[in-house]
Formats: C-alpha cells, structure tokens, sequence
C-alpha cells in the first residue's frame, strides 16, 4: 500500500479544515456559557446553584447519547449523524435563547449537549479517508491533534467573548450568538464534508434497542448514585443501593450484549487485547480533563490570610490562569506524540501540585505541564481506538473513548467533591474554605490516575499503534 496521492492529500486537508471550523465552535459552546450562568439564573427566576442541574443533566444525556450515535455512524456513516448531531445542537442552542421558563431551559441545554460526539465522529471521518494508507495511523494521529487545538482555541474565543459582549447586549441577544454559530455548523457540514465511497457500511443488523435500555438503566443508576454522595453524603445507604443496582444491572448489559450480532455496546470488542487500556486509560483520564476543572478554581480564588492557603485571585485572575491551561493543552495536541509520555507528564504536573502550590507562578506551571499532556491526550485516545477497532466499528471505539470519560470524569467530581466538602465549602460556602488535605486527595487521584494511564498505554503500545502510539 502507498502514501495518498497529491489530491488525497488536498482532499484530506480541505476536509480537515472545514472540521476544525465545526471543532472551534464546540470549543466556544464549552466555554461561552459559564461567565454567563449567573444571569441566566436570574432571567430563569431560580437560585444560582439550580443551573449545576444543566451540566448534570448534560453529562447523562451525553453518555448515552454518544454511543447511540457512534452506532448509527458506523451504520450510515461518520458524516451523515455528524449532519444529525449539529443540527440537534443548534436546535438545542435556539430553544436557549427562546426559553421561558427552567425546564424548558433544561431541554435545550441536555439537546445542546448532542455536540460532544463530533471530535470522535471527526477522527472516525478521517480514520475512514485514510483506509488502505500505510500511514494512514500518522494522518489520523495528526488531524485529531489539529481538531484539537481548534478545539481549544474556540475555547478561548468562547470565554473571552462573552466577557466581551455580555454587558454590551441584552441576555437574549447574548445568547443567540451560539445559537447562530452552530446553525452555520449544519451549513458547513452539509457543504463542505463530501460524501465518502461506500459511506455507510451496510453491516446488517439495527440499533440495539435492548441495548439501548440496559444501557440507559446502567447510566441513570450510576450518576444517580454519584448525585446522591454528593446530597446525601458517603454514609447514606441510599448512594450504595443504587452502585449495587447500577452493578448489576451492568453485569446484565455485559451478558445480552455479548449474545447480540449486532450490539449496541460491543463488550467483546472493548475486551480485546488492543481496545480495553485505551478505553480505560480514557476512563481514569476523565479525573485529570473533567473533574479536577472546578477545584482548580477554587484553590487559585482562596483568600491565603483566610484559609492558610490558596492564591486569593480575582475571577480574572482565574482566566488568566484557564486561558495559559488551554494554550498548552493547543500545543501539547499539536507535538506531542507519545501518549504513554503524555499521561506521565500530567501525573508530574498534579504531583508537582503537592510543593508548588504557594504562588501563582508555580501554580502556573504545574497548570502548563498538565495542559501540556492533557492536550496530546485529548487527540490521541480517539485516534488510537480508531486503530485498534476493525473499520466496521470505528466510530463505535471513537466514541466510547468520550463516554468512558465523562463517566471517569463524573465519579471523580463526586469524590472530589466529598473530598473539599469537609468544611462546607461545597455544603455551605459560608462555613469557611474547603481543608487544604481535600486539594491533596484531588492532585492526588489525578496524578495516580493519570500514571496508570501511562502504563497502560505503555505496555499496549505496540498492538494499539500501528503507527499512532510511538514509544
């Protein structure tokens, strides 16, 4: 097998461009949103700590709906439900700016949420565009790094702008930019993502509607039970019941699933030799990318005179701090190659957390190296599933690697929230800053976490790669 041609190139670089448009606006809907939460409470009539219902509600819809989709793009094609998803979004995005009331809120915000299986759909597209290339393993690796980083700029657009423009218009007006940002998504899919030869694989079978229900009773007891530590707390027998239930109810999943030709979840698939460390390194790196987020925040804004610790900046301080995070995590998906190495530099960067917490220079540092890795791990995971998944069940691996990690990533909030709640801190902000040993146990989860990320992905470098993971 040879190289593509000069025109399999061009066209792989022109499709590439047209994603990472669709990856910048993801990148502005992940970050647009947040400085605004606090008005948007306010139009809504409701306290302010109601909108965490938003991300929670988000977080369940996407871990189910994305390996609904992966599914669905292995039967009809990455770029026909990447057309799908974007136009859930925007419809979810205009029902936000024409919501009147909570719930209706809730609804636009959860159809919002369709968004993130675009990154694994992408690098399914290109994993696709590049069969019968020898180095078809380096393309993808390197689109995926791209889309990344257009990822985390629209990030930074997104934060920065509604700063921006959140006290020159009105709420309504404020919110109908995103609104119209990913109705142009739709546009530029449908324009610009030509069809591929043989898209659709025509494999037999249907959406596994048995499956489909195991697996949204697993899911729902699973973060019920992790909203239920974090109200109730550890000792209530309430959050137990409903891991045991959620237990079983998976080992009923595991079993109807390996029966099914055509599953919903291939369980036989995730236990092969090249799949199950990336699917789990993807599961503890959840903790690093998703749950360590707000207790960043909230150990860089501790007044030091008042907790002993802390950096006592101002919210812009913080961005200030988020935005450098984000430029690593761009540069780190753009160079660095070697997962393995990647997950050791995050689990340095959170170890370091442990002496180099005193001042916002070494904060910054340890944030840059943990960008760093957590950047190249972002484009690497998806890509490497899409190497070691047979070219019926791309999608299906691409997408399992962000579910996996929005399930590591909320079991770890609900540790870390119990961790920094000893105070009240979470509880009743007003009963004093969260314990100093709460932050350790968070640095700490994600540094041991993302070191047996690293070994795992080691030791299964050579069967996973084919020229994606180089060690």
């Amino acid at each position: 097998m040879t190289a593509p041609g000069a025109a399999a190139r061009r066209s792989l670089v022109a499709v590439v461009g047209v994603l990472v448009l669709v990856e910048l606006v993801s990148g502005v809907l992940q970050a647009f949103y947040t400085p605004l939460l606090t008005d948007v409470a306010a139009r809504l009539r409701v306290p302010v700590g109601d909108v965490n219902w938003f991300e929670a509600a988000q977080l369940a819809f996407s871990a189910l709906a994305v390996p609904v989709l992966a599914r669905l793009a292995d039967l009809w094609g990455p770029r026909a439900v990447l057309l799908l998803s974007a136009s859930v979004t925007a419809a979810g995005s205009w029902v936000l700016v024409l919501a009147p009331g909570f719930w209706t809120f809730l609804l636009g915000w959860v159809l919002q949420g369709a968004y993130v299986v675009w990154l694994p759909l992408e690098v399914a597209l290109v994993h696709r565009r590049t069969a019968g290339s020898a180095e078809q393993g380096r393309l993808v690796r390197r689109s995926a790094g791209v889309l990344v980083a257009g990822l985390q700029a629209g990030a930074v657009l997104g934060a920065l702008g509604a700063g921006a423009v959140a006290t020159a218009l009105p709420l309504q007006a404020v919110l109908a930019l995103p609104a119209v940002a990913t109705t142009a998504c739709v546009v530029v899919v449908w324009a610009g993502v030509e069809r591929t030869p043989g898209a659709g694989w025509r494999t037999g079978g249907g959406l596994d509607g048995r499956g489909l229900a195991l697996l949204a009773a697993v899911l729902g007891l699973v973060m019920g039970a992790l909203v239920a530590v974090r109200l109730l707390g550890v000792s209530s027998p309430v959050p137990w019941s409903l891991v045991v239930a959620g237990a079983a109810a998976g080992w009923w999943l595991v079993r109807v699933e390996a029966r099914v030709a055509s599953p919903l979840v291939d369980v036989r698939l995730l236990a092969s030799r090249g799949q199950w460390p990336v699917q789990a390194s993807a599961f503890l790196f959840g903790a690093s990318v998703l749950g360590a987020q707000v207790p960043l925040a909230t150990f860089a804004r501790t007044d030091p005179a008042v907790a002993g610790y802390g950096l006592g900046t101002d919210a812009a301080g913080v961005s200030l701090l988020i935005g450098a995070y984000l430029l690593a995590m761009i540069t780190g998906a753009l160079v660095l190659r070697r997962l393995p190495v990647a997950a050791l530099v995050v689990a340095v960067g959170y170890g370091a957390l442990f002496a180099l917490h005193s001042s916002a220079a070494s904060l910054l540092a340890c944030l840059l190296l943990v960008g760093f890795g957590n950047g190249a791990l972002v484009a690497g995971l998806p890509a490497a599933a899409a190497a070691a998944a047979p070219p019926e069940r791309v999608a299906f691996a691409t997408g399992m690697t962000n579910t996996t990690k929005v399930v590591g990533g909320a079991v770890a909030s609900a540790v870390f929230a119990v961790a920094l709640a000893s105070t009240g801190s979470l509880s009743d902000p007003a009963a004093g800053a969260a314990p100093l040993a709460g932050y350790y146990v968070v640095w700490g989860v994600c540094a041991v976490t993302s070191l047996v990320s690293s070994g795992l992905l080691a030791s299964n470098a050579r069967s996973v790669a084919r020229g994606t993971l180089v060690v």
